[in-house]
């Protein structure tokens, strides 16, 4: 975003530097909840942020929108920015539930590659975006539609549910919610996932042979530790 006399000024961004698509591929077969853990429990955007049908999955490049609330002015500004397997994340500067977003542009974007949606406002015509198959992440669902009016920016930083997304970030989205891979760390979270895959492979086996987490997690130390007592006595 620039700025002109000490103020924002309304922008867009043509060209954003993407992550390896292999990369990203790979960390939407992880999944959020081991992202997020192999990245060092970061990136997670608040748990409001829910899909609008089960068991979509989906992972991409962040094209960032800021707009005005209950404004999509700036969506379709952002949609002559988009390559395919880019995710729309789209916030707006103060809180809104308004309907910002409905299966019109869920045409255009699958006519222009975009595998789906995350958006801290509101949507609508869920019914028709789910018969699209077009995955979307948002915060509230409301026949409330948008005006055009007000400029705001594409491509920048933005706070999307309480997570900060650069242009270029890497969004991994299923149904455990949305979390962000910074563009520069995602080849190395992507490999670090995969290690805490391995990991859970070992301890899920121990635990489906009837080993306790308790003995072979070490927890027995920390439960002492932290000063829980054993008692024989019935409650």
């Amino acid at each position: 975003m620039s700025m002109s006399a000490g103020l924002w000024k309304p922008t867009v961004v043509r060209n954003v530097r993407r992550p390896d698509a292999a990369v990203m591929r790979t960390l939407a077969e992880h999944g959020v909840a081991t992202v997020h853990e192999g990245q060092g429990r970061t990136g997670l955007m608040l748990p409001y942020m829910r899909p609008i049908y089960p068991h979509a999955k989906i992972s991409g490049a962040a094209i960032t929108v800021s707009c005005q609330p209950g404004d999509n002015l700036m969506i379709h500004a952002a949609m002559e920015t988009v390559r395919r397997g880019d995710i729309l994340v789209v916030t707006t500067t103060s809180d809104s539930t308004d309907g910002m977003f409905g299966d019109l542009l869920g045409t255009s974007c699958q006519a222009h590659g975009v595998v789906g949606l995350i958006i801290d406002a509101g949507i609508r015509d869920t019914t028709d975006l789910t018969s699209m198959q077009f995955p979307v992440w948002a915060k509230a669902i409301s026949a409330q539609g948008p005006v055009k009016a007000t400029a705001g920016s594409v491509n920048v930083p933005v706070v999307c549910a309480g997570t900060i997304v650069h242009p270029g970030d890497v969004i991994v989205a299923d149904n455990d919610g949305v979390v962000v891979v910074p563009r520069d760390r995602a080849e190395e979270v992507a490999k670090l996932s995969a290690m805490r895959i391995a990991k859970e492979a070992l301890v899920r086996q121990r635990m489906k042979n009837g080993e306790l987490g308790l003995d072979f997690l070490g927890l027995r130390a920390k439960l002492k530790e932290l000063g829980v007592e054993y008692v024989d006595e019935e409650v």
